[in-house]
């Protein structure tokens, strides 16, 4: 019998790029066959900041519906996405405030043992995709997670071509969400179900091995 499994996909997305990817990973993990939570971090812009762009002013309207993402998210989660836009080659602020609120859920050890992936868009081809991806790292370290990246582990992934996790080039707006992307998305999400749904098996040890 296959183990269930909780998947949190939590991003912050401006204009809709990051908020496409996540659409893509959460589905995908459903039919890998997951519980799925798919959620948004608080937006901190100013509306004038948000009216003054028609994409972000229009994302914000085609998102309303989806969850604000709280700490028991992750805490209930085995398996985490976590998605953000890059910002000066480095996470949004509007992620990183979110992870900041999650001290509590740290200090007690909630946030360990479990599976950690991330991905990311930019509007250059070199404005920090890795780095974006590799600061994500740091805090999935610091929680004592599990890192999972795509790595190349699929052909999908030398399309791509991002080891470190699910990566889209808009150009400057003017690129939408594609195939490659989508495909990639897909690889990275079964991956984290996969290793979350091995590390709950091996969690449940005494149940499931005896």
């Amino acid at each position: 019998m296959t183990a269930l499994v909780n998947i949190a996909v939590v991003y912050y997305s401006a204009t809709g790029t990051i908020a496409g990817i996540a659409r893509e990973m959460a589905e995908a993990a459903e039919k890998a066959g997951a519980d799925v939570r798919l959620r948004k971090v608080p937006e901190l812009a100013p509306p004038e900041a948000i009216d003054a762009n028609p994409a972000w002013a229009a994302n914000v309207t085609a998102t309303a519906d989806v969850t604000t993402a709280t700490a028991d998210d992750l805490i209930w989660a085995d398996g985490v996405l976590l998605g953000s836009p890059t910002r000066f080659g480095n996470v949004a602020a509007q992620l990183k405030q979110f992870l900041d609120t999650l001290g509590p859920a740290w200090q007690r050890g909630l946030l360990a043992d479990k599976v950690y992936s991330g991905f990311t868009a930019a509007g250059t081809g070199h404005g920090g995709h890795e780095a974006t991806l590799l600061a994500l790292a740091h805090t999935f370290h610091h929680f004592g997670g599990v890192l999972v990246p795509p790595g190349y582990t699929d052909p999908a992934k030398f399309a791509d071509g991002n080891p470190y996790g699910t990566s889209h080039f808009d150009q400057g707006g003017t690129a939408p969400v594609d195939d490659i992307t989508r495909a990639a998305a897909r690889v990275q999400a079964r991956r984290v179900v996969k290793f979350a749904r091995a590390i709950r098996r091996t969690d449940g040890a005494g149940s499931a091995a005896g």
